[in-house]
């Protein structure tokens, strides 16, 4: 056989993938700049769950969407959303055909690992005062020490008024931060595992070292108390009450000399909320009914009101199947929804975790990682989408030049992870995950292309318009 002709049977036959930047013109360049912006400015203005849903609603409402309530007239356009506690966001762009007909569903969470306040933080040692923390989500404890962090939340009175507390984003703000020891003393702690540099009950918070000007106990405890007083009329009892997150002080930034990359807190899995919600508002009057989810709780299993375990998301779906007369069960097993979540980026400094990522490795600047199943060792846990879901989305790609690639999280012994894909599939959902591929995931600061999030939102649009 003639040397062209194998090649064209290699061409035909092989699968291959090319770097995402020689497949865009310079139009498209421009337009994923733009995004990027947007998305960074989204990012910083969202370092909690609370802050990405009020930034949420506020565009929203800015493109024309309106709160959900009862007996509101649904007709093809309409916009509605429903803010689940101030902690998770549900929206929704009426389609032409009938909701007995499925929706086409995005779902994505919006909080990310950090360091919780517990109930009774504040106390003084060696006039030092510090506050006790408790982490959540899965993070590496060495990497929270010596960098400057932020607070942030809501402490609620028990006259039922609840108050913002912001303490680091203004840069004019004082930070927070863990100390960490130095290295000529640190023999012992190098000596130990990275699991073991710290303990989590050590993740303390220094607050303040100034006594109180009068004699007595606690002096540098009760000066703090009454800054606090003096600022947010707060007392100590008041922090029983209080939902306040410690989150790393970095503003969002392009990374690497030619800005190809974004670095930041809160990529997992703002990136993906951001993709969701910009395709959401972008979107006019699609086929299927296009549903928007932003959820609270993944990164500690889903649970809670807020989470994607919850009925909130029925709910909600039951109320537009009511509208429309539509049974809820019946649009549940017509639906189809990508659970817009982060995979792991191939990183040649650990190479050896990951599969080639010419097989089944996410690389960056090659688009939407798609992950067919997430899960641990034996794919436990994990949603395992049918080669019906990974077909769909393969053509809904194609047909709207959206740059992908297979996925998995690691080798097959290494580890794993989960996502919100289970819970969707447990409610009768065909659905499968997609989304940004993240260098240094769960860590203070991560790292995503620039080609990647935008072909996220890319793929999420064409995703609600064109299943």
């Amino acid at each position: 056989m003639a040397e062209e002709k194998i090649d064209e049977l290699r061409e035909e036959l092989f699968y291959t993938q090319k770097h995402g930047y020689d497949t865009i013109d310079v139009q498209e360049r421009l337009r994923l700049e733009d995004y990027c912006e947007d998305y960074k400015a989204f990012l910083s203005a969202s370092r909690t769950e609370r802050e990405a849903v009020r930034e949420g609603i506020r565009q929203a409402e800015a493109a024309g969407f309106v709160p959900w309530q009862a007996g509101m007239e649904l007709t093809p356009g309409t916009r509605v959303y429903k803010n689940n506690r101030g902690k998770s966001l549900l929206l929704a762009v009426i389609g032409t055909e009938s909701l007995a007909e499925g929706a086409n569903i995005a779902a994505a969470h919006v909080d990310s690992p950090r360091l919780d306040l517990k109930p009774l933080p504040l106390y003084e040692t060696h006039e030092l005062v510090y506050l006790k923390t408790h982490y959540y989500g899965g993070i590496k404890k060495y990497q929270w020490l010596a960098i400057p962090l932020e607070l942030h939340g809501v402490v609620t009175k028990k006259s039922g008024e609840t108050i913002d507390v912001v303490i680091g984003r203004d840069p004019e703000d004082p930070k927070l931060v863990i100390t960490d020891l130095l290295p000529h003393l640190a023999k012992d702690q190098m000596s130990k595992p990275a699991s073991e540099f710290i303990k989590g009950e050590n993740l303390n918070l220094l607050f303040g070292s100034i006594p109180y000007a009068e004699e007595g106990k606690e002096r540098v405890k009760l000066a703090i108390l009454s800054l606090l007083r003096d600022r947010y009329d707060i007392t100590e009892e008041d922090l029983l009450s209080a939902e306040l997150e410690a989150v790393p002080s970095f503003a969002p930034c392009d990374v690497g000399l030619d800005r190809s990359l974004i670095g930041g807190y809160g990529h997992d899995d703002r990136v993906c909320a951001y993709a969701e919600l910009r395709a959401m508002l972008d979107t006019e009057i699609p086929a299927h009914t296009a549903v928007c989810i932003l959820a609270d709780k993944e990164e500690i299993g889903s649970v809670g009101a807020t989470g994607m375990q919850s009925r909130a998301f029925e709910c909600f779906l039951e109320d537009l199947c009511q509208a429309q007369g539509v049974a809820l069960r019946h649009c549940l097993e017509n639906s189809f929804c990508v659970s817009a979540d982060v995979c792991n980026a191939f990183d040649p400094i650990f190479w050896e975790t990951t599969e080639h990522p010419n097989r089944n490795g996410a690389r960056l600047n090659y688009g939407v990682g798609v992950c067919k199943h997430t899960g641990a060792r034996g794919k436990s846990g994990c949603n395992d989408a049918s080669a019906e879901a990974v077909g769909t989305l393969r053509r809904i790609f194609a047909d709207n030049a959206v740059c992908w690639q297979m996925a998995e999280l690691g080798k097959v012994d290494q580890g794993g992870g989960g996502t919100v894909a289970a819970f969707m599939g447990n409610r009768n959902i065909n659905t499968i995950d997609a989304g940004v591929p993240v260098l240094s995931m769960h860590a203070p600061f991560e790292t995503v292309a620039k080609f990647d999030c935008y072909m996220t939102y890319k793929g999420i649009w064409a995703f609600y318009k064109d299943r």
